[in-house]
């Protein structure tokens, strides 16, 4: 693999298989897969579990283990049923074995084995209980030996929170304006709208209580920073892929009906995204009768 970065360019050759049984059980499983195909994925993660494996979900969105862990919180035996649909997800990935991830980078597939790394080096993790335990510290000592951020954070949902106000609003106009984020930024009725999505996003944490410490203004600077890049849901959506749409918005909206929170933005841009997301790929023809 060849990846392209502002820190240099280099090659990397980790050692690959098709088969996780040559690997067999491991210490942690870092998972990049989308979290739609995490329901689908018992067969390639059963090999590599053993009792005391821990499974580092990078992520976007919404998790399946969200409410897990939250003593003396409402909804802490809720299963939110966009990422976890009927128990599908938690029942091949048990939610004792999440170590949460929120990943602060931004790259493109520019080819087969070909990344380009545009910005970013964090990979912040934490306990669903909010405990700073020994298997985060030994994960996060073996990133930074690798040469990236990973701090270990006791409040990992405000860092949830605070990245999926950028996704929440982002990914889902991306795929349906096929615009840059550097576009919709600089287009004033859209700036305008993601500024509401986000607002509304920042009421639905506080509800379910978290507070994600930055302001609406910050966080667009931020993003119009990244310039002319293409979300990973226009990139998915340009590929003919699955739309990660149940983790990046179906949730939060379902988070809001079960909290209260009127979210009307989050709604509307859910109800479009959804749609797209049905058109681009089709469920599967009925067998004949």
């Amino acid at each position: 693999m060849y990846v392209k970065s502002p820190r240099g360019d280099f090659h990397a050759h980790p050692y690959a298989t098709a088969n996780p049984a040559d690997v067999g059980p491991v210490d942690y499983v870092f998972l990049g897969l989308k979290a739609h195909s995490y329901a689908g994925a018992g067969k390639l993660l059963a090999p590599l579990l053993g009792p005391r494996t821990a499974v580092v979900a990078a992520q976007n969105g919404i998790p399946w283990w969200y409410f897990h862990g939250l003593k003396g919180h409402p909804l802490e035996k809720h299963r939110i049923e966009a990422v976890d649909p009927g128990g599908a997800t938690s029942a091949v990935l048990p939610t004792w074995r999440a170590i949460g991830c929120v990943v602060y980078c931004s790259t493109e597939i520019q080819a087969p084995g070909v990344i380009r790394h545009l910005e970013g080096t964090r990979f912040s993790i934490g306990e669903p209980d909010g405990s700073i335990s020994t298997r985060c510290l030994e994960f996060s000592d073996a990133m930074v030996a690798g040469g990236l951020k990973c701090p270990v954070e006791p409040n990992l949902r405000d860092d949830i929170w605070v990245k999926l106000m950028g996704n929440v609003a982002f990914n889902p106009l991306s795929a349906l304006t096929r615009a840059t984020m550097a576009e919709i930024c600089a287009h004033e009725h859209t700036r305008d709208l993601v500024a509401r999505m986000m607002a509304e996003t920042v009421a639905v944490a506080r509800a379910a209580g978290s507070n994600p410490q930055v302001s609406i203004d910050r966080r667009l600077a931020g993003a119009e920073k990244v310039g002319h890049h293409k979300t990973s849901m226009l990139q998915d959506l340009e590929a003919g892929k699955v739309l990660e749409t149940d983790a990046i918005i179906s949730a939060v909206v379902e988070i809001a009906e079960l909290t209260g929170v009127a979210a009307p933005t989050l709604r509307n841009v859910n109800a479009a995204i959804t749609l797209l997301a049905r058109k681009v790929v089709p469920p599967p023809m009925a067998a004949a009768g």
